[in-house]
């Protein structure tokens, strides 16, 4: 099959190396021809060409896409010929925090009190009703911290108001949280549902850093609950493909921070770390091939992301233990360069890999 990816970047590169070997072949929407994927398939340069457009829908049997901020208005035109996937309720949900706020409020899933703000007036109105402390973000794209101001007094409502840039924003209310958890699960053409484990993230200035896969000592009705959750958005959007929720584990129970519609940065770890990744299982999914089994390989699993700088990588190539994925990327501040894939039987094994690759961790 003929898959075309909206979008070049490290994600379709890694559907395309989990794809090839399932006998497909991939095309990429992209400007330049050293994006991360431009060397794994044919571009083609969108740059919203009608022509182009029709040359990818030519090209493909089925269209997916890898970031949420992908034009809404492509992918409609696009869906008249051949499908797409994970589809356009998806995409245009997860494009705008309101829009996905109402969507766990309607299907009864928990999330942070939130309002949306268009004035001054708007922010301070939000602030009284909700309180503080509590995170302005823009209600479109925003990315890895971007986009947001975490507000600790009312003196600070100008301030905040003025770094959205007269942008249409959110107030969410601040969730005082033990760990911050993630879930990915797969959906296939047939219905069919496979779930990964929770997995633990760990943040710095807003970029993931570490994942610990699966998250440990999750009580199995924590684990019960998330795929319930996910179950009914994925049910609800007639989601095809894998999607991701993230969420806060608090003292009383799970809060659903947000979702996005693609393969994520949390389960990179399941490269090596389980049966099935969770690359090869979106390819799967919107090909109409069986799910793969999500399960752990082994009891430990952990991702340390590669930002801003290579680093001594034969530090990586030298445990035996250690998989180390480069995105074939130029080295920028807070750029996401690669990532290390850890897999160990023991949870001092772990801590000892994870130790030996502190290099790559923020101190």
């Amino acid at each position: 099959m003929k898959i075309g990816v909206l979008g070049a970047g490290q994600l379709g590169r890694m559907m395309a190396i989990s794809g090839y070997p399932l006998n497909h072949q991939f095309g990429f929407s992209g400007n330049t021809n050293d994006e991360p994927a431009s060397l794994l398939g044919h571009m083609f340069a969108l740059e919203d060409n009608a022509e182009n457009i029709e040359s990818l829908v030519a090209f493909a049997d089925v269209i997916t896409y890898e970031s949420e901020n992908t034009d809404v208005e492509i992918v409609k035109e696009i869906n008249k010929d051949i499908p797409v996937y994970p589809g356009e309720k998806s995409l245009f949900t997860t494009q705008h925090r309101g829009r996905e706020k109402a969507l766990f409020d309607q299907l009864n899933i928990p999330c942070a009190p939130y309002q949306m703000v268009n004035s001054l007036a708007d922010l301070t109105k939000a602030v009284s009703d909700i309180g503080l402390p509590a995170i302005l973000k823009t209600a479109t794209e925003g990315y890895d911290g971007k986009g947001q101001f975490l507000m600790h007094h009312t003196d600070q409502i100008k301030e905040a108001f003025d770094s959205m840039q007269g942008v249409e924003s959110i107030l969410e209310g601040f969730v005082n949280f033990k760990r911050e958890l993630s879930l990915i699960a797969v959906r296939g053409i047939d219905n069919d549902h496979k779930y990964y484990p929770l997995v633990e993230n760990t943040h710095h200035n807003g970029i993931l850093r570490l994942t610990i896969a699966p998250a440990q000592t999750i009580d199995p009705k924590v684990q019960e609950t998330a795929e319930h959750y996910m179950q009914t958005l994925l049910d609800e959007m007639g989601h095809v493909g894998v999607l991701t929720i993230e969420l806060f584990e608090t003292e009383n129970g799970l809060v659903v921070n947000e979702m996005a519609p693609r393969v994520h940065n949390s389960g990179h770890w399941s490269i090596e770390g389980a049966h099935t990744s969770q690359f090869e299982n979106h390819i799967r999914a919107i090909s109409g091939m069986p799910l793969g089994d999500t399960s752990p390989t082994h009891a430990f699993s952990a991702m340390i992301n590669i930002i801003g700088k290579i680093g001594p990588t034969d530090l990586v190539l030298n445990m035996a233990n250690a998989s180390l994925h480069l995105y074939d990327k130029t080295e920028r501040e807070n750029r996401k360069l690669g990532h290390i894939n850890i897999i160990a039987n023991s949870q001092a094994q772990l801590d000892t890999s994870i130790q030996q690759l502190k290099d790559f961790l923020p101190n």
